[in-house]
């Protein structure tokens, strides 16, 4: 039985849904987001309420249960807040500057990674150190979070590289002089 599948979405009252058949659309203030459902899922609006409802109960059906509930229920989110994921530079002379629609890294490579900025994306850098990768699709914000991190990764003896803000890197010990 799928729990999250049987839970049903508050729409808030800035929020407008439209279901057409497969195809259901969210539109808020921070725009507008679309999603193709499986034809084994069937959604409802009522009440401004959510509901969705699966043909059967094989376990691919139960799967998509969920996982419709899931995605749609991040549209809603996504659509009336946002979403938001914050990256940490660390490293001597490491640092990220945002030029034009490009994030230009600087991350003790002999070049500058620059990573061109998709539309529906926005990227902010504090203090040279900080990178805030905002937008309303949680997917494309945590791959292009995702993405930037994975040009340095952090490494276990130092802490340098770029990592998330909420994210814990286990350090090792370094090598130890052998005196005779």
């Amino acid at each position: 039985m799928s729990r999250i599948g049987n839970k049903c979405i508050e729409i808030p009252d800035k929020i407008k849904i439209s279901i057409d058949g497969n195809e259901i659309k969210v539109e808020g203030p921070k725009g507008t987001l679309s999603h193709t459902m499986s034809a084994r899922v069937d959604a409802k609006l009522e009440d401004g309420q959510l509901s969705f409802s699966r043909k059967s109960n094989t376990p691919k059906d139960k799967a998509f249960h969920g996982l419709t509930r899931s995605l749609v229920n991040n549209m809603v989110l996504g659509t009336s807040q946002g979403f938001k994921k914050t990256l940490i530079i660390n490293g001597v002379g490491f640092k990220a500057a945002v030029k034009g629609k490009v994030l230009e890294l600087s991350l003790g490579y002999s070049h500058p990674v620059n990573y061109p900025i998709p539309e529906d994306v926005q990227v902010k850098v504090e203090d040279n150190l900080k990178v805030t990768v905002e937008g309303i699709d949680k997917q494309r914000v945590g791959a292009v979070a995702a993405d930037i991190r994975a040009y340095y990764p952090p490494e276990p003896y130092k802490g340098k590289g770029v990592r998330y803000d909420d994210e814990v890197i286990r350090r090792k010990e370094g090598k130890t002089a052998q005196g005779k």
